[in-house]
């Protein structure tokens, strides 16, 4: 019996993104469809992909490496099951990825998110476009969930020797981390999670504990503070704060000379880290005094990509009737399938997604 049983196979789901000039536009209007942004506006954010890469986001061939670190994976852990791929705004897309895994015949598949924090954004509307993908799909297989992956110990592992790593490469003795995530609205994070506020407290868990991993290392403790990136809502609305670049003005007004953003709230250098933290916020650094260095993503480090095979390996346990034995940060919490009203849709109420 595989580890993986009753799953036959798994299936890597993201958000995806344009990979040429061509293609900017058009993705930009799924991303926000039902939103009314008018194509003006988004012409305009279509500069960031058009005038630094070319019209090719990044994110599509970090997925490659990763898919290339877990089937290596999968074949030393002698898993036979295929891995596969689908993108919920870019190809290729789940509708597809689903109907070629219903062509092949497969029944139940698992499938794990490249993105590791409960909220609507970052877990739920996943499951809700898996939901509509499957809609479209004759004889569609049943699709599992490995729920939000960012307490457990191999992401704080990888996370932290990437800290290591780029306080190493300051040339301040004493430099202040700024552990960095995408902002969203006070009102999601509220109801991330069953029981609410998870967003919030599953970074501010996973920071203390990378904190704590880099002082024993370096044997001295660290100064650290999070903050947010990409906000996208009006400006009547309350998202959470501080931005990145706001706090990099404020950091240096209070005479700090150098920081390490960590960009934790990312598993791979995509637009959030390599537009809005490697040209944006280093822009706003080097206007401001302040040495900048940005700390690596966990990418396709060996124990992000093995912790990711635990999740798997743990959520066929459940579906087995087992009980999963990863290892979780101090204090961490888990569920295990995703509760029908967790994460909710504000825009939405009620919209159908997957179950877990």
């Amino acid at each position: 019996m595989s580890e993986l049983d009753p799953y036959d196979a798994v299936l890597l789901v993201s958000f995806g993104g344009p990979e040429g000039p061509d293609e900017v536009l058009p993705f930009m209007q799924r991303v926000t469809a039902g939103r009314g942004i008018p194509d003006a506006r988004l012409r305009q954010v279509s500069r960031h992909y058009l005038d630094h890469f070319d019209g090719v986001s990044p994110i599509n061939a970090a997925n490659r490496r990763l898919l290339q670190q877990l089937t290596a994976e999968f074949a030393r852990r002698g898993w036979p099951e295929p891995l596969t791929w689908g993108n919920r705004n870019a190809a290729p897309f789940l509708t597809d990825t689903m109907q070629e895994l219903a062509g092949a015949g497969h029944r139940r598949v698992v499938a794990v998110l490249t993105s590791a924090y409960p909220s609507y954004s970052s877990c739920r509307q996943y499951r809700e476009n898996l939901h509509d993908a499957l809609a479209e799909v004759t004889d569609a297989p049943q699709v599992d969930l490995v729920t939000p992956y960012g307490h457990r110990q191999g992401f704080a592992r990888a996370q932290a020797e990437a800290v290591v790593t780029a306080l190493a490469a300051t040339e301040h003795p004493q430099p202040r981390v700024v552990f960095v995530t995408h902002s969203i609205p006070e009102a999601m994070n509220d109801a991330a999670g069953p029981d609410g506020g998870a967003y919030l407290r599953w970074h501010l868990a996973l920071a203390a504990d990378v904190a704590d991993r880099v002082a024993a290392a370096r044997g001295a403790a660290i100064t650290w503070e999070l903050a947010f990136c990409s906000r996208s809502g009006p400006p009547t609305v309350p998202w959470h704060e501080p931005d990145i670049n706001d706090r990099l003005r404020e950091l240096a007004g209070l005479g700090e000379e150098a920081v390490v953003a960590v960009p934790f709230g990312f598993i791979s250098d995509h637009m959030e880290v390599a537009y809005d933290l490697d040209i944006e916020a280093a822009a706003t650094a080097a206007e401001v005094g302040i040495e900048f260095v940005r700390a690596a993503t966990v990418g396709t480090d060996p124990r992000f990509v093995e912790m990711l095979c635990d999740a798997l390996a743990d959520r066929a346990r459940v579906a087995r009737g087992e009980a999963p034995v990863g290892e979780l940060i101090g204090g961490g919490e888990t569920w295990t399938p995703c509760p029908p009203d967790c994460c909710p849709n504000q825009r939405r109420p009620g919209g159908a997604a997957l179950a877990t």
